[in-house]
């Protein structure tokens, strides 16, 4: 099977008047279609720069990443821009929700981003909006606002809106870390259906070793690098973090 996500001796460098920081440096990886991964590591560790690395959101200093057989280097701006609609969904930490849309024009707003430049337009799948909506516990708070719902609720439906273009990338930055344990979980058995349902490829970034237990293979980053490789549970969690 081809991998849909390659790094290749990847790094990253800072620089500040002199001073130059290695946020990144010799990583290597490749990542199976539909496989979830977790990368986990301390603060400072390097995985946040790698998860925008990886989403094209800022640019290497060296090596490569390739993303379904094309070098994201050797990109413009614009294809770039393009192939992150058309493949990849992010997750943030912090939501990133529009405070003047409800929570469905926030995940319908996905849709429309999706389709802008796209020469073929897609209709949005209402079944699978249906699905999400339901499975993730959030289908009688579509017409609320993010500032009407829970911060669980708020990560929800980030997660919908990530998931409903059905992109073959789902990046997540520390999806759990503003979640109580309930939530938590939902939140990670969300992603492992995703990778298993919809056969899309989960990359997840945390600092919680139990939480990526979930994941398919973990990844250990310290100080810029990839220092242990190990296989995950691949299932479901209900532990207190």
């Amino acid at each position: 099977m081809t991998p849909i996500i390659v790094a290749q001796n990847l790094g990253k460098t800072y620089r500040s008047g002199k001073l130059e920081v290695n946020a990144l440096h010799g990583v290597n990886f490749a990542i199976e279609p539909g496989e979830f991964v977790a990368i986990v590591g301390p603060s400072g560790s390097g995985k946040s720069t790698l998860f925008y690395v990886l989403g094209g959101l800022t640019n290497a200093t060296s090596g490569s990443v390739t993303i379904a057989g094309t070098d994201f280097a050797k990109l413009s701006d614009a294809e770039r821009t393009k192939m992150r609609r058309a493949r990849i969904g992010f997750i943030f930490q912090r939501f990133n929700l529009l405070p003047t849309l409800s929570a469905l024009g926030n995940i319908e707003i996905a849709h429309d981003i999706a389709n802008l430049g796209a020469e073929t337009k897609k209709p949005l799948d209402h079944e699978l909006l249906a699905h999400l909506s339901e499975k993730l516990g959030i289908a009688g708070r579509l017409d609320h606002r993010p500032n009407e719902l829970s911060g669980g609720e708020q990560q929800r439906v980030a997660i919908a809106r990530a998931l409903v273009t059905r992109p073959s990338i789902v990046l997540a930055d520390e999806p759990t870390g503003n979640l109580d344990t309930k939530n938590s979980d939902a939140v990670l058995e969300m992603l492992r259906d995703a990778s298993r349902e919809l056969n899309q490829t989960v990359l997840m970034i945390t600092h919680n070793p139990e939480a990526a237990q979930i994941a398919d293979r973990i990844l250990t980053m310290r100080d810029g690098q990839l220092v242990r490789e190990e296989k995950g549970a691949g299932r479901a969690l209900h532990t207190t973090y």
